[in-house]
């Protein structure tokens, strides 16, 4: 047998020739981190009554629109599936899966108070407490059935939501992209968060993105439910747990956008954590939320990037920065007829210019935080518009375009590497 002689290159020349082979050499051109789209909605589809199926009906029709837009390749629903006067059913939920489910991209939900917190209420079919009896006077059908899943029991309903909207942990819906969750990924020294299957965090184009079940409306659910004297055991149970989840899977979102060197954070949950809705801070509707201001507050201040809130609950589209005193901000005033047809103006002019609610550039946390108002310039926040006049034509969503080369100046429509526009189909 013969045996060829060869020389052994020495070890500067083999790392040459490792580094020109993609051998990962310092010098190698970082990968390109590409633009996304999505499209945001939320507060949809609404009815103004039990019977009032008209936006329901739309709805196939908004979700083609979308899907039509070749551009988006993925949606956001900011909560709130019905409106706060139609029932909390299990047929209602499905059917809205069902339609989901003809959307081309991944969807990433996060459940309102209309679909679980509030179904206790009597005007979505719950019950009202009898101050006579003591006891609750459930809604019921001409069978003296429950109209309400569960006699819109709070607890139940949320399982109900999870079983038909989260039935795969880590997943969106249809399970087309995976997604990380608390379920999964929760802190052993609590375990009530592995039940939090609807909080998820996930990356795209440079940015983190987590979402949070924050129900909008009555003071973050510590409202009695059914209109008792004081929050029985479950629902304090509730609120201290969904409260405590939301609070450490922020702490988990922003360590890993930290760790990642992720461009921004994106922050979607439901509640308009600054909307008085026509009431005072004295009437405890919002107090509840200022551990959530806080919290995000500090997080956005130590990140030192970009970070983006998206909320629905109070309908009218908004484009603000609530943590700096006295900065500018746009919103939408509705037609007073109803009719498609939209402004955005400054937020101190909203009500001389006909919105149906006291949007103002007051911030309801400034005279409850001891070192006066908050001053977080790298934050911004979009309030998706909603179905605000049931029954009406005004679908709308965001198309939201991540853009990690950009860096712009807080506007209405741009902040850091994001970039929006109001569509409506």
């Amino acid at each position: 047998m013969r045996i060829r002689n060869f020389t052994i290159p020495s070890l500067s020349l083999l790392a040459l020739i490792l580094a020109g082979c993609g051998g990962g050499g310092s010098d190698a051109p970082a990968p390109t981190v590409s633009r996304s789209v999505l499209a945001v909605t939320g507060d949809m589809p609404y009815g103004a009554s039990p019977t009032d199926t008209v936006e329901f009906a739309a709805n196939p029709a908004y979700i083609a629109a979308i899907n039509a837009d070749k551009d988006v390749s993925m949606v956001l629903h900011a909560g709130d599936i019905h409106s706060g006067k139609e029932y909390c059913t299990q047929a209602y939920d499905t059917s809205i899966y069902s339609q989901w489910a003809a959307f081309k991209a991944p969807l990433v939900y996060t459940p309102g108070d209309n679909e679980w917190t509030d179904c206790h209420k009597k005007k979505e079919g719950g019950g009202l407490y009898n101050t006579t009896t003591g006891l609750i006077d459930y809604v019921v059908d001409s069978s003296n059935n429950l109209v309400d899943y569960a006699g819109g029991d709070p607890v139940a309903n949320l399982e109900l939501v999870r079983s038909v909207f989260f039935a795969a942990p880590g997943k969106t819906l249809g399970g087309s992209m995976s997604v990380h969750t608390q379920a999964q990924e929760y802190d052993p020294a609590h375990p009530t968060d592995s039940s939090y299957v609807e909080n998820v965090w996930f990356e795209k184009s440079g940015v983190l993105f987590v979402t949070l079940n924050i129900p909008g409306g009555s003071n973050n659910g510590t409202d009695p439910w059914y209109g008792v004297p004081a929050m029985n055991p479950a629902q304090k149970t509730l609120v201290t747990n969904y409260t405590g989840a939301a609070m450490r899977w922020l702490d988990t979102a922003f360590a890993k956008a930290a760790a990642n060197g992720d461009k921004a954070v994106v922050i979607m949950e439901q509640a308009d954590m600054w909307d008085l809705d026509g009431l005072t801070m004295a009437d405890l509707h919002l107090t509840q939320y200022k551990q959530y201001v806080d919290k995000i507050a500090g997080l956005t201040t130590t990140f030192a990037k970009p970070v983006l809130l998206i909320n629905g609950d109070s309908h009218f589209y908004r484009s603000d920065n609530p943590l700096v005193k006295g900065a500018a901000c746009k919103v939408e005033v509705p037609s007073v007829t109803g009719s498609k047809s939209v402004i955005t103006t400054a937020c101190a002019n909203s009500v001389a210019n006909g919105a149906l609610k006291g949007l103002t550039l007051a911030d309801p946390f400034d005279t409850v935080q001891p070192a006066g108002s908050y001053n977080v310039a790298n934050f911004h926040r979009i309030v998706v518009h909603g179905n605000a006049t049931a029954s009406g034509t005004d679908k709308e969503y965001v198309k939201l375009v991540v853009d990690p080369s950009v860096n712009a100046a807080a506007s209405e429509n741009a902040f850091g590497p994001f970039s929006w526009t109001r569509m409506q189909p």
